[in-house]
């Protein structure tokens, strides 16, 4: 029997919600992309926003010098790893109290944004808030713990409402938004004051394009005024450092509040394998191959702007990240079929949210010879 109480065949409605999760995005995506394929110069693929350069030699040295690795690696990382993401914490984000003891390495920081709320206890009856347009992945977290997901960028519409973890994506994916240091310590003030944990995604904070805006960790004392309590930041080498296949990232920040993420994800298994562990030590301790590959997107993000905007594209935000917020005011898969038209694939907003509705997310993660290509056919 179903009673009020239970989903269908007899599931209670928290877990019958993880068997309805939404269908996955980027599958919508399929027709589009082989009606980009067709053209007759191939495909520019500037939808996901795939890395594509190669991955720095001395990462690359790094992970086959550790591949004889016979015993079972260490969950909470290396000193050496841990050591190293401290040091780039300090010397890139400005984050003075960095310790390396707060440092947990994670399998791709997509896992975390996924298992974290489940890692941190919430469940039935909790909130989970996140930007109205965001990484749809936020919003899935919630659902998998049996929250309930809350998209606003109002804190204050929430009136007495006391979430059990407010994420901020800062710069933002999908539009490239900063949040000044003035705006992201009124959150940590109001979250604290409800008992919030502050999840900070902070994947493209090396990826500033306004030197008047640039990115700010939350962690950051402006920000967190000397105190991590309450607080989380993760990061990944993804993007930073061309490191999309290794699956290597980090969360950080309450002290506590690692050590009892490191306790749960011993017992469940979620460790980042040794030779992985090895390639992000280096990748962290060197800011030369991040400095180079921040060169080429500079170089590939302004040539595309000035691509689409000739071609009748507004471009909003966009002062950081990969990618470029672009509209002509249309619905977004309109949008999306006229590039596949011209063989140039992009995301459609609509999938971060209803605000992004009549808005497409292009990369500019594409080679230099297919950005060449998108500018001449745009």
């Amino acid at each position: 029997m179903v009673g009020d109480d239970r989903g269908p065949a007899g599931f209670s409605k928290e877990v019958w919600a993880l068997f309805t999760l939404p269908d996955f995005p980027w599958d919508r995506l399929a027709p589009y992309k082989e009606r980009a394929l067709a053209h007759a110069d191939g495909i520019v693929d500037l939808s996901v926003g795939t890395p594509v350069d190669p991955t720095p030699e001395p990462i690359r040295q790094a992970l086959a010098a550790a591949s004889d690795a016979p015993g079972y690696p260490q969950t909470y990382g290396t000193p050496e790893l841990r050591e190293a993401v401290a040091g780039w914490l300090r010397r890139r984000a400005g984050v003075t109290g960095a310790d390396p003891d707060a440092v947990l390495p994670v399998i791709g920081t997509k896992e975390l944004v996924a298992w974290l709320p489940t890692l941190l206890g919430a469940g039935p009856g909790d909130k989970v808030v996140f930007p109205a347009l965001a990484y749809p992945t936020y919003d899935v977290g919630a659902r998998l713990a049996g929250a309930d997901p809350v998209a606003t960028d109002g804190l204050l519409s929430l009136g007495p409402v006391a979430p059990k973890i407010v994420w901020v994506n800062s710069p933002s994916n999908p539009t490239g938004k900063v949040l000044p240091a003035e705006h992201l310590r009124k959150v940590v003030a109001w979250a604290r004051g409800r008992g919030a944990v502050v999840v900070s995604d902070e994947c493209y904070l090396e990826f500033g394009w306004d030197e008047r805006n640039p990115p700010i960790s939350i962690l950051h004392p402006d920000v967190c005024e000397g105190s991590h309590e309450g607080l989380l930041a993760l990061n990944s080498l993804s993007k930073r450092s061309n490191m999309a296949g290794y699956r290597a990232g980090f969360v950080t920040g309450d002290l506590a509040l690692v050590r009892r993420l490191l306790e749960v994800r011993k017992h469940a298994g979620m460790i980042v394998p040794a030779p992985v562990q090895a390639a992000m030590t280096v990748a962290y301790g060197d800011d030369a191959h991040v400095d180079e590959q921040r060169a080429r997107y500079a170089r590939r993000r302004a040539a595309l702007r000035e691509a689409f905007e000739r071609h009748g594209f507004r471009i909003e935000h966009s002062e950081a990240s990969l990618y470029l917020w672009a509209t002509r005011d249309e619905p977004c898969w309109d949008t999306v079929a006229h590039l596949a038209s011209l063989g140039v694939l992009v995301g459609p907003g609509e999938f971060y949210g209803p605000g992004g509705a009549r808005h497409v997310r292009i990369a500019f993660t594409a080679t230099d010879a297919r950005v060449a290509a998108a500018t001449t056919r745009l």
